[in-house]
């Protein structure tokens, strides 16, 4: 069974950047996808990006889209997550996920099938 650990929160001011980890382990690991997602109190986890493991192809969200990067090291069998120019708004508790069987909806987390303890990312202004 797959387990994953995010790493790389914290408290930061706004305009500022974040790196944020996710290392799966487990026994021969493989996946379709590994999707970054999060939650903020009081809302619903929300999809931020996805990448493809096999081809490195990624998906965002809106709010992501140019200041977010995500990537991937197959060897280390770990995810990144690259935030820049990080808002208030971007505070959450942020959450990576496997999606070991392939589905079409890798923007939905019923796409997922595993997920970390989540890492929590606090923006000041």
């Amino acid at each position: 069974q797959v387990q994953l650990v995010e790493s790389g929160g914290g408290l930061v001011q706004t305009g500022d950047s974040l790196r944020l980890s996710c290392a799966a382990s487990g026994r021969s690991f493989s996946t379709w996808a590994m999707g970054w997602f999060r939650q903020a109190p009081g809302k619903e986890r929300e999809f931020v990006a996805t990448i493809n493991w096999r081809n490195g192809n990624t998906r965002y969200s809106n709010s992501a889209k140019g200041r977010f990067t995500i990537s991937r090291d197959n060897a280390k069998n770990t995810a990144y997550l690259q935030m820049n120019s990080l808002k208030p708004e971007d505070t959450a508790v942020y959450y990576c996920a496997v999606d070991q069987y392939g589905s079409r909806s890798i923007d939905s987390p019923g796409a997922y099938n595993a997920w970390g303890q989540g890492t929590q990312v606090t923006v000041s202004s």
